[in-house]
């Protein structure tokens, strides 16, 4: 007999444990399904932790090796890979063994097995059994995709998981791609001693964020010895038993690289193919991922999605937050969608690239007055006492009353930085609100102070 469910997750990563944990408080009988061989999903065991992990060591080298720009001499600054491995490890199994104990010891059975849908209420596991549910989230992830490039499969190129397990430094590295974990991973390469060459198809790498971010971080990996070639179109990878040959066009110029080693960074793809939601009327898009509302529900409505199997972002915050939206949605509870103008986005390389709400594209795109504002690192007092010149700092307004449509940060600590405005945001505040705070000198944050002013004064505010 069909064991029976009120609510079952499909998944055990961010989306899935998080919409188990919530669906506890509205039914007695819920389930998490997850084959993977450990509990955790890809933020904690392939994903964030370990890659910022790895990313702050390698900006601890950078450092010491510039330790002449402070006036430090520092002899010898070299990396001994199997201890970094070694810590990356102990700290990511602290996590993943952390997490798989809350999985385990909630209010709900778990299945240590693959899912795949055989009917509308019904899944089949892969050790057989079958499991029946009035409600079911869909949070199966997303895997590395491999674009139809003449090759690359046969290739057998490097993922991020690779790269995140190495214990040596590669001698050489080719990169395809320019997105957020090419761009990270790609200086944590180059940092730690590999000779890299990324290769973008697009204009400019970090093809989602504006234009002038992505320059200043193409800027920064230039100026680590990386060679970057940007508007590109791949015709082909070879590999002969011990370097890679790729070949490809430049402004219509044919062009060869060879390395050692290559890294396939060209993006992800929705974990959906083999959960069968065919048969169950759930519909997907053209790339893979599931189609859902602003409430997460799928074509099917008793079926709901979340996290990187649906999007539109790959992040764990937004993944948790769909997935908890999901859930009060499927027991008829009250609940809002997530407003996309509010989000915040990082990107982790040195220097860091941080958005918050709207950007000048999609208010250009919308049709929204806005005032603008910037202020470069490179004339803020602390940024150049730190050596850390690169970027700016970029404020959106409306240009009535000053009110925050969003923030761009590129430079040192951005991540952190970009917090600042997710309150005022988050309240609607207004640059005039901002200055009323007090800003201590001599600190980064008080950057943020010189394009609220302007912007106060081009509104004509006090």
């Amino acid at each position: 007999m069909n064991t029976h469910y009120d609510f079952i997750a499909i998944g055990g990563g961010s989306a899935g444990y998080n919409g188990a944990r919530a669906a506890t408080e509205h039914a007695e009988r819920v389930a998490v399904v997850d084959g993977a061989p450990e509990l955790g999903g890809l933020c904690i065991l392939k994903g964030c932790m370990p890659s910022k992990t790895l990313l702050y060591v390698a900006e601890v080298l950078h450092r010491a090796k510039h330790g002449e720009r402070l006036g430090l001499q520092i002899p010898s600054a070299l990396p001994d890979m199997n201890r970094v491995a070694e810590r990356k490890r102990r700290i990511i199994g602290e996590f993943a063994d952390y997490r798989a104990r809350q999985i385990n010891s909630g209010n709900y059975t778990v299945y240590r097995s693959f899912a795949r849908f055989v009917g509308p209420n019904e899944i089949e596991l892969s050790d057989g059994a079958r499991l029946t549910a009035d409600r079911f989230l869909i949070g199966t992830g997303s895997v590395v995709s491999t674009p139809p490039i003449p090759g690359l499969r046969e290739s057998k190129a490097w993922t991020s998981d690779d790269i995140l397990d190495l214990d040596f430094v590669p001698e050489s590295v080719i990169v395809l791609g320019g997105g957020i974990v090419a761009a990270e991973l790609t200086q944590y390469l180059g940092r730690m001693g590999s000779r890299i060459t990324l290769i973008q198809r697009s204009p400019h790498i970090l093809r989602h964020h504006s234009p002038e971010a992505a320059q200043v971080i193409e800027t920064a990996l230039r100026d680590d010895g990386i060679e970057v070639i940007t508007g590109t179109h791949l015709d082909q990878v070879a590999f002969d038993g011990s370097e890679y040959t790729v070949r490809f066009s430049e402004a219509g110029q044919p062009r060869v690289r060879r390395a050692r080693h290559l890294f396939n960074a060209l993006g992800r793809s929705p974990n959906t193919g083999k959960l069968n939601l065919e048969a169950v009327g759930v519909d997907r898009r053209e790339n893979g991922q599931i189609v859902a509302s602003e409430f997460q529900q799928t074509t099917a409505a008793h079926i709901y999605a979340a996290g990187d199997c649906t999007g539109p972002n790959e992040i764990v915050h937004i993944a948790i937050a769909q997935a908890e939206i999901a859930v009060r949605h499927a027991f008829g509870r009250p609940t809002d969608p997530i407003d996309t103008s509010k989000q915040v986005d990082v990107v982790f390389t040195d220097p860091q690239l941080a958005r918050l709400g709207l950007a000048a594209a999609e208010l250009d795109e919308q049709g929204i007055e806005y005032v603008s504002a910037s202020y470069p690192f490179d004339d803020h007092g602390k940024a150049i006492l730190m050596e850390a010149t690169y970027g700016y700092v970029k404020v959106l307004a409306d240009p009535g009353y000053g009110r925050i449509l969003g923030a761009e940060i590129v430079g040192r600590d951005a991540g952190e930085l970009i917090h600042i405005f997710s309150t005022v945001i988050a309240m609607n505040g207004t640059a005039a609100d901002m200055l009323k705070a007090s800003w201590y000198h001599p600190t980064l944050a008080e950057i943020i102070t010189y394009p609220l002013e302007e912007i106060v004064e081009k509104i004509g505010v006090s």
